[in-house]
Order: C-alpha cells, then sequence, then structure tokens
C-alpha cells in the first residue's frame, strides 16, 4: 500500500537515493530542499519537492501543509537535512557550533515533532533518523557535527520509549563515508587515506544506505525501535 513518505534534505546525495528508494517502492514521496533547484532525477520520479528551511519553523509546517494537501499526513519520515562547518575547536566560532546544532539536532526536533502529531492520531509509524559514524567515534575538527550527530541517538532513543505504545518505531542509521559529491572533492590522497580505516575497503554506495532506511521503514521492521544501525563497512564496529 502506498504510504506519505517524507524525506528531508532529498534533493542531493544520501537524501535523494533515500527519496528514490521509495519511489521505487510504490510511496508517494515528498523531498524538503533548503536552496537551488531540484534535480532532473527527482522531477522525473515524481516526487514533490517543497522548499523548506528546517531552522525555520514556519517553512517547517508550511512544507507539511502542503504534503499533506496533497499526499495526505505523513507516516514514514525520514530525518536526513544536514549541515556540516567543520574546524578545530580553538578556531571554531560560536556561529559554527550554533549553526550545526540548530539544523542537525534542533531541525529534526521540529520536523519530527510535526510528523509524530499525525502519527500519534492514526496509531502508527516510522520515523528514520540519519546520523553518522562521526557521532560514535568522534572526529577532530567536527565536534560540532559530531555532537549533532551523537545527539539524535539519545533523542531518537528516548523517542522510541515515548511512542512506542502507539505503534511509531523510531531508529537511527548511521552511514560512515559515503560516495557522494562532497567525498569526490576530496584529493586522491585523502580518499585513500579514509578507504585504509574501513575493514570492508571501500566506499559506501548512497543506494546502500537507503536500502536500509526502506528496510527500518517496512512492516519487516515493525519490531525493531530505539536501534542504530551502521551503514560503515565496518569502521565504527564495537561503538
Amino acid at each position: 500500500m502506498s504510504r506519505s513518505v517524507l524525506v528531508t534534505g532529498g534533493n542531493r546525495g544520501i537524501g535523494l537515493a533515500i527519496a528514490l528508494a521509495f519511489v521505487d517502492a510504490g510511496d508517494q514521496v515528498a523531498v524538503t530542499y533548503r536552496t537551488g533547484e531540484p534535480p532532473e532525477a527527482l522531477v522525473k520520479s515524481g516526487a514533490l519537492a517543497v522548499r523548506c528551511d528546517i531552522t525555520d519553523p514556519e517553512q517547517v509546517e508550511r512544507a507539511y501543509k502542503e504534503i499533506e494537501e496533497k499526499h495526505g499526513p505523513v507516516e514514514v519520515l525520514v530525518a536526513n537535512a544536514g549541515v556540516n562547518r567543520d574546524q578545530l575547536l580553538l578556531r571554531m566560532s560560536e556561529e559554527d557550533f550554533s549553526t550545526v546544532l540548530e539544523t542537525n539536532l534542533t531541525g529534526t526536533f521540529r520536523v519530527v515533532k510535526r510528523a509524530s502529531k499525525r502519527m500519534l492520531r492514526a496509531r502508527k509509524g516510522r520515523i528514520v533518523l540519519i546520523s553518522s559514524v562521526v557521532g560514535l567515534l568522534g572526529s577532530a575538527g567536527q565536534t560540532n557535527y559530531a555532537a549533532s550527530k551523537a545527539g539524535l541517538i539519545g533523542f531518537a532513543r528516548s523517542l522510541a520509549r515515548e511512542l512506542g505504545s502507539r505503534n511509531i518505531t523510531c531508529n537511527v542509521i548511521a552511514p560512515g563515508f559515503v560516495d557522494t559529491d562532497m567525498t569526490k572533492a576530496l584529493s586522491d590522497e585523502q580518499r585513500e587515506k579514509i578507504v585504509e580505516q574501513v575493514p570492508l575497503g571501500r566506499y559506501a554506495q548512497a543506494e546502500e544506505v537507503a536500502a536500509s532506511v526502506r528496510f527500518l521503514a517496512s512492516d519487516e521492521a515493525a519490531y525493531i525501535t530505539g536501534a542504530v544501525i551502521p551503514v560503515d563497512g565496518g569502521l565504527g564496529m564495537g561503538h
């Protein structure tokens, strides 16, 4: 049965792969994007693209109203939108820190809170948060990003306890290094050093992350909640 699915930050990279995976499964998919224009692949898929900056509560409300008018209440939420402003701690500005937390953690709080209202009424729902292996391992120069991604785990597990009795699950995917535009911009030497840390010896494909997200949103995963699923090639094992 087709469901109403929302993927925040679904216009590129991991978010785009997740959105297209749900489209392929026959769901009605909406994505939010902050800047630019939706890519051709997304337009051709028939997904609904809604401009929305999740740091703005009014934009979040407008986005949900548009999605609900066209697709009905959101039944599956994938909170993927995020930013990074990497810098060593002593050089990191207050703005660098607060901007990352405001988008990655507080922005996720906004979109999850809004979706959960309708899920509670329906007594069903799937929430998947996209964290990072960095939130588990830490990474020099990413104290802001790591803090925001680690925060998502505590947020998700608390929410899983709050909403579980209403048949709403909340889980976390923690990707490792993924082959996206961001990582392709690195030098060959940088890419080689990263791959050396990964037991499987390669980057993940965005579609591999998307497959795990789609599984957590499926009926087969109905008894999984509060889980952190690593999709990292073994990089963070034991954490």
